[in-house]
């Protein structure tokens, strides 16, 4: 039997003694023999909690950016460094540009791929482009850039490409993983910057319109207004989705309103939590 495991080493919040929490997100993924770390926080706390959990990261074939922020790329150079060969590294180019968000008082704060992060791409990785649908395990896809269909969706933030912040970055990079289940799609999200109802669409034109059973990640609503909640929670209606697990940047009120809404439906995601799918 075909299993595929998903262990949650880096997220907002955590519920074991032991293990640390920050804002950032990492998902380990085990499937068909290989290993796949999804994103790798702000690099604080991925190596500890790996240990923890009895997790070997130096045997990773696999790193995969979801995009280029730094809460989710800070960790790239320490498990590149522990690393026993050189893996593949798989992000859109766009991931390795300059990024930056303004501050409320008119400020901007730079938050991409730091240099170091850069270098330690260059000098311990194979990049691999991800400007399209691709398999990097076997039943294993990212979705590449994902088209922006609904108009009430927005990249979740004042996102800029320059620290006058007067060049808006749509954030091209962000992709989000996808796996054919028993019972339908998996979907693992880094931030969803392009929206979780574009990237479920969009999985869905690749997978012959499958049923959607299980999407886990951050779903970037933490500043979403009360239209594109309604909206939002519309059209996930329509997906029949039977297991959600929102969280790092999903935002509170956002995460409570799935709560209440998909009752039964909604579980929660700290560092620590596996959840194993039948393939």
């Amino acid at each position: 039997m075909n299993v595929l495991n998903l262990t949650v080493l880096v997220e907002n919040t955590v519920r074991e003694r032991g293990l640390l929490a920050e804002h950032g997100l990492s998902f380990l993924i085990e499937t068909g023999g290989e290993k796949i770390l999804f994103d790798t926080g702000q690099g604080d706390v991925l190596e500890q909690n790996a240990r923890k959990l009895g997790i070997d990261l130096s045997d990773i074939h696999t790193v995969v950016l979801s995009h280029g922020h730094y809460d989710h790329t800070g960790g790239v150079a320490s498990v590149l460094k522990s690393m026993q060969h050189r893996p593949r590294l798989i992000a859109h180019p766009s991931a390795f540009l300059p990024k930056f968000t303004r501050n409320p008082d008119g400020s901007s704060r730079p938050i991409g791929l730091s240099e170091a992060n850069r270098q330690a791409i260059t000098d311990g990785a194979e990049w691999i482009t991800a400007e399209g649908v691709i398999e990097i395990a076997p039943g294993l896809f990212l979705t590449g850039p994902v088209p922006r269909t609904a108009d009430f969706e927005d990249t979740g933030g004042p996102f800029f490409k320059d620290a006058a912040c007067t060049i808006p970055d749509d954030l091209p990079d962000d992709q989000a993983a996808f796996i054919e289940t028993q019972n339908g799609t998996m979907v693992i999200l880094g931030c969803a910057h392009s929206g979780i109802i574009n990237t479920l669409r969009h999985i869905q034109t690749h997978t012959a319109n499958r049923p959607i059973h299980t999407v886990i990640g951050g779903m970037h609503l933490l500043h979403a207004n009360q239209n594109r909640m309604d909206q939002t929670i519309t059209e996930l209606r329509r997906f029949n989705i039977q297991h959600l697990h929102p969280c790092h940047c999903t935002g509170f009120d956002a995460t409570i309103r799935l709560w209440n809404e998909f009752p039964g439906k909604c579980e929660p995601c700290p560092v620590g939590t596996t959840i194993k799918i039948r393939k």
